[in-house]
């Protein structure tokens, strides 16, 4: 054994190769064992991947080039953001994603996208308030700077992927955009969007269109996503008091941009109180344990008060153009959302996204402050672009707060 060994360590085609496994190895187990001891939270933060895996085969061997645009503030994302990444993110592993968030307390939790295949940039920005001009209080309804802000995150994220596309000489041939706050029950399967329109979610058009998740080819996005620069052409033409979904549909319109609307299966979850049960021009709040799509529809987990009959009684009272949340109410579950989120709704969201969604909102809420910036710092490294604050900084802003 030891003449075979020295016959074929003399030779040189062999030796560098066996060496080279010898160290990767030892070096591979040093590290794992490291790991282990110092950061076993992150070990063992793996998403589940049954429900993602379902369109993987079918987009690996596909050379279409998606980019997925996450915009929004994080403040539930440890029970969005596990789905995010399963349901969108790893069902298309070869998208890249660009992420728009303000800075808050909640920013932290942001790491969770480590599990995405590919960050191509990140953007975690100190909001400031944006001037609002005469033709932005002209164009726009009540609470003009709630909506310059939204419209800013939004085409932010436009401004990342022209910027992403230039630099590496190409054009996406998909851009998705949809939000932080958004659970998917279901994978986004985007075979059957039209790639010459750009497709909306069902219901939630309050006059408009539904602009809580949105898909197109570059052309289709380039205006879709320019919200805020499209103000003045929205003023040209004589528009004024318009609500967030009806300037998205005008732009839309005015630039003959055609689009088409079909069922999404997330919802946005939400701690804001809405009148229950609501009327015509009320906001229903969908229980996160409903079957049917909810299509951007506000949601939390909660003890349902109304499904069945009684839901399609609410969707009928509810008018079409408005918060109806989709065509059908078979399988809608709705909430009490009149106060804040009710005692035990852990168990309730736990049961709805199961065990291992479970288990990463207990690891989240059990962070300190070197899980948290390995994190932020393992996220950073990953992304091809980062502007944004320190990992430090972060974390003392969201665990302080703990």
């Amino acid at each position: 054994m030891m003449k075979f060994r020295a016959r074929i360590l003399s030779q040189p085609n062999f030796c560098i190769p066996i060496i080279f496994i010898i160290i990767s190895v030892t070096a591979i187990a040093s590290i794992s064992f490291f790991f282990s001891i110092s950061f076993p939270l992150f070990i063992s933060f793996r998403f589940p991947t049954s429900d993602g895996q379902k369109n993987l085969t079918k987009v690996d061997n596909n050379p279409t080039k998606i980019a997925v645009c996450l915009v929004g503030g994080a403040r539930r994302f440890e029970l969005t953001g596990p789905s995010i990444v399963d349901r969108v993110l790893r069902a298309y592993p070869n998208a890249d994603l660009f992420l728009n968030s303000p800075l808050d307390s909640n920013s932290y939790k942001l790491f969770l996208l480590n599990e995405a295949p590919r960050i191509a940039a990140v953007k975690i920005f100190r909001p400031q308030p944006i001037p609002e001009t005469q033709a932005a209080r002209r164009v726009l309804t009540s609470g003009v700077q709630g909506l310059l802000q939204y419209f800013n995150l939004v085409e932010g994220c436009l401004t990342m992927i022209k910027a992403h596309q230039e630099k590496h000489n190409f054009t996406y041939d998909w851009i998705i955009r949809s939000r932080v706050d958004g659970y998917w029950s279901e994978p986004l399967d985007i075979k059957s969007f039209d790639h010459g329109k750009y497709t909306v979610p069902i219901g939630s058009s309050y006059k408009g269109l539904n602009d809580r998740f949105g898909a197109g080819n570059y052309n289709t996005s380039l205006i879709a996503l320019s919200r805020l620069s499209l103000i003045p052409q929205l003023d040209s033409t004589g528009l004024t008091r318009l609500n967030s979904e009806s300037a998205f549909k005008a732009q839309l319109t005015i630039n003959k941009v055609n689009f088409t609307t079909t069922n999404i299966p997330f919802c946005i979850v939400s701690d804001k109180k809405y009148k229950f049960p609501p009327t015509e021009y009320d906001v229903p709040v969908a229980s996160m344990s409903s079957k049917d799509p909810l299509n951007g529809a506000k949601c939390r987990p909660c003890t349902v008060v109304c499904n069945n009959s009684c839901a399609a009684r609410v969707m009928n009272r509810l008018h079409i153009w408005w918060s109806r949340i989709g065509l059908h109410a078979s399988e809608l579950e709705l909430c009490d959302g009149h106060g804040d989120w009710e005692k035990g709704w852990e168990i309730l969201f736990d049961k709805v996204a199961g065990k291992k969604y479970a288990s990463i909102r207990e690891k989240i809420w059990g962070l300190d402050m070197g899980q948290c910036i390995y994190g932020l710092e393992k996220m950073r490294k990953k992304a091809a672009y980062w502007d944004g604050p320190e990992a430090q900084e972060i974390c003392k802003m969201g665990l302080q707060q703990l």
